[in-house]
């Protein structure tokens, strides 16, 4: 399968380059067997021809989607020209953004930040799912889905993030608001230097950083994309 990684973002300089970029960390979730083609979308480099691929991935991003940059009114284009027979994945921003190109609502949070390991209570259980009843994934965001799109469906969720994951009716879609696709190490780094303009609340950035010690399920995760991607269920 030819799967193109539409990267909007990459680690934060301060951490100097000690981990991979997120669309080698998006290549190593899904694992080996795919021919993997990186894009740059940040940079304003998109493929030439939205047919072309066999799937995309949507990396996460520091960017919002509201935010009035080139780069992002040209991602929305180009997820709007994939054919809907064509498997989309998104993660964090990847999941804001596909939620935005096919009519949903994104926005901060009045809830604040959700840090650390974030458990989802699963609600509605897809054929490429296992028979987990809950799942804990690392996660950093303050953006979220208010209102799904048409045609999507909320599978997880909790109190603070309704709408965790959602897949589409209408389309081979599928996103999370989580990052099954970070190790616990750079998880940690990211959060622990994390520097929001209000700053985070100390309790609870000690908390979410103590919680990163956990297991968590991002590579049941990474399960899930991969039979998403393979069977076409």
């Amino acid at each position: 399968m030819k799967i193109g990684i539409l990267e909007t973002g990459n680690p934060p300089e301060r951490l100097g380059g000690r981990y991979p970029t997120y669309g080698r960390m998006v290549a190593n979730l899904v694992g080996p067997g795919h021919a993997y083609t990186t894009y740059a979308v940040a940079d304003g480099i998109l493929p030439v021809d939205p047919t072309a691929g066999d799937a995309y991935l949507v990396t996460g991003s520091p960017a919002g989607v509201y935010e009035p940059l080139a780069w992002i009114a040209a991602l929305l284009d180009f997820l709007r020209a994939v054919p809907p027979e064509t498997p989309l994945v998104g993660l964090c921003f990847g999941h804001q953004v596909m939620a935005t190109a096919f009519g949903g609502r994104v926005a901060k949070s009045e809830k604040g930040w959700g840090l650390g390991l974030q458990t989802y209570t699963v609600r509605t259980r897809a054929p490429w799912m296992d028979d987990a009843t809950e799942i804990a994934v690392p996660a950093i965001h303050q953006d979220q889905v208010l209102d799904p799109p048409p045609g999507s469906r909320t599978l997880a969720g909790n109190a603070f993030t309704p709408h965790g994951i959602l897949d589409y009716s209408d389309r081979r879609a599928l996103s999370f608001q989580v990052h099954p696709e970070f190790e616990a190490d750079y998880a940690t780094a990211l959060i622990a230097g994390h520097s929001p303009a209000v700053p985070h609340e100390p309790g609870a950035h000690a908390a979410a950083l103590a919680s990163l010690g956990r297991a968590n399920d991002g590579p049941r995760l990474g399960g899930w994309i991969r039979r998403f991607l393979e069977n076409g269920d």
